[in-house]
């Protein structure tokens, strides 16, 4: 099982996201990003977390420890936002908590022109999203990050908020293991990964006993009876028996045809420049406030 902590000091909340975590200290003296059971995603993206996370970090991929942190709406009594203030009271008792990487980059198209990715990892990351159906790594949002980035330890790529992976939990009369995604405007697309090489590695060691073993860390409680399922065993079992399925037919989805990086960037600006043709003139003279905002530091004199 994941470690347990209590939450002892609430610092503020994360709105980068729809789930709204927030930043903990814990009665370990560690600092968290906190999900809540009571964000509008609900418990299964934090069943997906577990997952996906530990899954990954089984397989040699840099994933922030995750911990069961206990948490009590008390100590966030100063949150000044009433719907912030709502979701924590909602939460009282077991959330997830992900290891807080201080100053970490994320890893945004500015980022990625200074820090380099082999097409091995690359590999590894696309097939570990394209077997747990999480597609919401791309290049607009790579839930992604760089870390450290200062200090004489290099640099590595991290990779967080899984909860929108595992897809068919939302629809399991409707699954199908062999089912292909979409994966072209993955994060990591523009680094020719490997995804071949990442299969032959990889798809040996998800075995039914890894998988079982992963899937028993998420708290019994996150575990809804749905219709079908009698226990939270039978849910579990669900769980081990898709992937199992799914890693078994990796011919079926293996992602391939990913565009250049040099493609990417010409499809964006095509995109930016048919926006703006679209806008009137006096909007034209407006900045565009949806765009990605400059980056606030200059990250290649420690990513380079």
């Amino acid at each position: 099982m994941l470690r347990e902590v209590t939450a002892t000091r609430y610092i503020e909340p994360l709105r980068s996201g729809g789930s709204v975590p927030a930043v903990v200290e814990a009665d370990d003296l560690g600092t968290y990003v906190l999900k809540f059971t009571g964000s509008a995603q609900g418990r299964k993206a934090l069943v997906a977390e577990v997952i996906v996370g530990e899954l990954a970090r089984e397989l040699g991929l840099r994933v922030p420890e995750l911990v069961l942190a206990h948490f009590d709406p008390a100590i966030a009594e100063s949150e000044p936002h009433q719907e912030v203030r709502d979701l924590l009271h909602a939460s009282a008792g077991l959330n997830l908590g992900m290891d807080y990487l201080s100053g970490g980059a994320d890893f945004t198209p500015e980022v990625a022109e200074v820090f380099p990715v082999d097409s091995g990892e690359a590999g590894r990351v696309v097939w570990l999203d394209a077997l747990t159906v999480n597609v919401d790594r791309t290049v607009h949002s790579s839930n992604l990050m760089v870390w450290p980035t200062l200090g004489t330890v290099p640099p590595r790529l991290w990779l967080i908020d899984h909860g929108a992976a595992l897809v068919f939990h939302h629809r399991w009369e409707g699954s199908v293991p062999q089912k292909a995604y979409d994966f072209r405007h993955h994060a990591l697309g523009g680094y020719a990964p490997d995804v071949r090489a990442a299969d032959a590695d990889l798809a040996p060691k998800v075995t039914g006993e890894l998988l079982r073993e992963v899937v028993g860390r998420v708290p019994e409680a996150w575990l809804t009876c749905e219709a079908g399922f009698g226990t939270p065993e039978e849910v579990r079992a669900a769980y081990v028996g898709h992937l199992h399925a799914r890693v078994q037919a990796s011919s079926e989805w293996l992602p391939t045809g990913f565009p250049s990086r040099a493609e990417l960037a010409a499809e964006n600006a095509a995109r930016a420049a048919r926006t703006r043709r679209g806008r009137p003139d006096w909007l034209k003279r407006v900045p565009d406030l949806h765009g990605r905002p400059p980056a606030e530091q200059d990250w290649s004199a420690h990513l380079g």
